[in-house]
């Protein structure tokens, strides 16, 4: 009998959930709305309810063999145990789905990592950071080939490594975070703080690229001088062989990657540093580790290196 596992990236907002067999082949997809207005009893059981639609997608005579689910937050493979966006606290990965399917959780980042480092921009590289920026940032740190979760769940946290110790606060408490400066929220609402006007992260850029706008120019190289700045420490404590970048910020492209590589080279005087590689599953990313985690939990850890994207491994940035 073929079997299929269903792989679902839960965010504050949006749910994304897809089917997809021991060959990597996606058979269906869908997103949904995330309920956290109604409380996180709700979404859980609206996470449920999504895994028991998933589940009779396939024709007839393929079987579940296990379910894949990333969340936001603190977790372990067995448990959702915070998360400040959904608000739920200790809900156990059983509670998620049908009774007898074997379930395992993963952290967004660190499973959309996974993704990126068995059929993405990370596949055949043992250590890398990927590193989506969107309206928060948060890292994976990728070492010999697995996402590093740290010795309390916490890792990765690169988005509140202050740059700038006596810098503008920052939502955490803390202030001059990297977060406060290069998030794609961050760079336009400090934009619309200087203007009055709301304008994309992708149009921001494109302003600062051309002098035309200096606001735009002075909080597009801020933003890519609080990363280099963070970069190079990362470079310098773990030496990765790669940065991917993924997140909305990415968008921007060569705008972003090209001066980011100028400038942490200018903080690594005495090492090269680590080529830029745009991230290549886009928001593809975490559904598909989620279904990597599935079927790893049906008893098959490896076979998503068997897989194929079929997205270009784009060349990195020199």
């Amino acid at each position: 009998m073929s079997a299929f596992v269903v792989g679902l990236d839960v965010g504050g907002t949006s749910m994304k959930g897809g089917a997809v067999t021991r060959e990597g082949v996606v058979l269906h997809t869908e997103r949904r709305p995330t309920p956290r207005a109604d409380g996180p009893d709700a979404v859980v059981a609206a996470i449920r309810t999504f895994i028991l639609d998933l589940s009779h997608i396939p024709p007839a005579g393929t079987e579940l063999a296990g379910v894949g689910l990333c969340v936001p937050g603190l977790v372990t493979p067995d448990a959702a145990l915070f998360s400040a966006n959904i608000g739920w606290r200790d809900v156990p990965a059983s509670a998620f789905a049908p009774e007898g399917v074997p379930v395992r959780l993963g952290h967004d980042v660190r499973t959309g990592g996974l993704a990126e480092a068995v059929i993405g921009a990370g596949r055949g590289v043992a250590d890398f950071l990927f590193l989506p920026i969107g309206t928060g940032i948060a890292g994976a740190c990728v070492l010999n080939g697995s996402p590093y979760a740290g010795a309390t769940g916490w890792g990765g946290e690169i988005g509140h490594t202050p740059v700038y110790p006596d810098g503008e606060p920052c939502a955490c408490g803390q202030r001059g975070c990297l977060e406060t400066y290069a998030s794609a929220a961050s760079v336009a609402r400090r934009y619309a703080s200087r203007t009055g006007r709301t304008a994309p992260t992708e149009e921001i850029a494109i302003r600062a690229a051309t002098g035309d706008d200096p606001a735009a120019t002075e909080v597009w190289t801020d933003a890519v001088q609080a990363l280099s700045l963070s970069l190079a420490t990362y470079t310098l404590l773990l030496d990765p062989s790669l940065i991917v970048i993924g997140g909305g910020l990415a968008e921007a492209g060569p705008l972003l990657l090209t001066p980011l590589a100028d400038r942490l080279s200018t903080h690594l005087a005495f090492r090269p540093a680590p080529p830029l590689r745009p991230a290549a599953l886009g928001p593809q990313a975490g559904m598909l580790g989620a279904a990597l985690l599935g079927w790893q939990i049906a008893g098959h850890p490896d076979i998503g290196t068997a897989w194929t994207s079929d997205v270009p491994n784009t060349a990195p940035v020199p």
